[in-house]
């Protein structure tokens, strides 16, 4: 019998909510290389038999803050083209859109950027787990860009990817199909685009830019606009308001 309104089933979900709130503390204070069980439960007052019996390894812990950052930065992407799609915005609206969303995030968990999209951990192997969750931001791009081939929003390329497809089923499956001609390179250039955006918050959440360029907001949707071109996307720029 429960003496208190705290029930059995609350307190199953209470720690590995703390686990994992201590965790990302260690990691903004510590990084991934300093992320252990021991950290994590001086870091939470916690008893490291409590987050053994939840996380029995490191790793089984690293995985989950993984899946979680993916799953986080993902849904602010969704959310911000739920958004931008039901506001009537074009294709090319909806990708700065989302770019915007992921660079906020980026900048409000800088230590859970790292760990996504930072240098791989030592000794840590990302398992097939991790995979739906990091699906979520490509797949975010690949609707819009599907969207514009739909709409007839994409200018066909003047270069197309030389001899046979580059692609991997997974990623023809994500994209939901190799389009016809002229656009059969388009999930190949998406790739590109993706990839681009990644690095750009790479440099802007890590300082690369902040030496070379004034204003870091107006050029990353710049940047962006540059991109999206690859696919034969155009971005409206109009006046920067951030």
């Amino acid at each position: 019998m429960e003496e208190s309104g705290t029930t059995s089933t609350d307190r199953n979900t209470e720690l590995p909510t703390a686990i994992r709130t201590a965790a990302r503390h260690v990691l903004e204070t510590s990084g991934a290389a300093g992320l252990s069980l021991e950290a994590v439960a001086r870091a939470g007052g916690l008893a490291v038999a409590d987050v053994e019996a939840v996380f029995p390894h490191r790793d089984d812990l690293l995985t989950a803050l993984i899946v979680d950052a993916y799953n986080a930065s993902g849904a602010v992407m969704e959310q911000a083209d739920r958004a931008a799609e039901e506001a009537g915005a074009s294709a090319g609206a909806r990708l700065l859109a989302v770019a915007r969303a992921l660079r906020q995030w980026s900048f409000d968990h800088p230590a859970e950027f790292a760990l996504i999209y930072g240098s791989p951990v030592p000794g840590y192997h990302a398992p097939q787990d991790t995979v739906p969750a990091a699906s979520r931001t490509p797949a975010v791009l690949a609707g819009i860009v599907r969207s514009a081939l739909r709409a007839g929003e994409l200018t066909p390329p003047r270069r197309t990817v030389p001899g046979p497809p580059l692609l991997l089923p997974p990623a023809v499956e994500l994209f939901g199909g190799v389009p016809e001609a002229p656009f059969s390179d388009l999930i190949e250039r998406g790739i590109v685009l993706w990839s681009n955006l990644i690095g750009l918050l790479v440099f802007q959440v890590f300082s690369r830019t902040h030496d070379s360029v004034r204003d870091q907001s107006v050029f990353f949707d710049f940047a962006v606009a540059v991109a999206a071109e690859g696919v034969g996307l155009v971005v409206p720029l109009d006046e920067h308001t951030d």
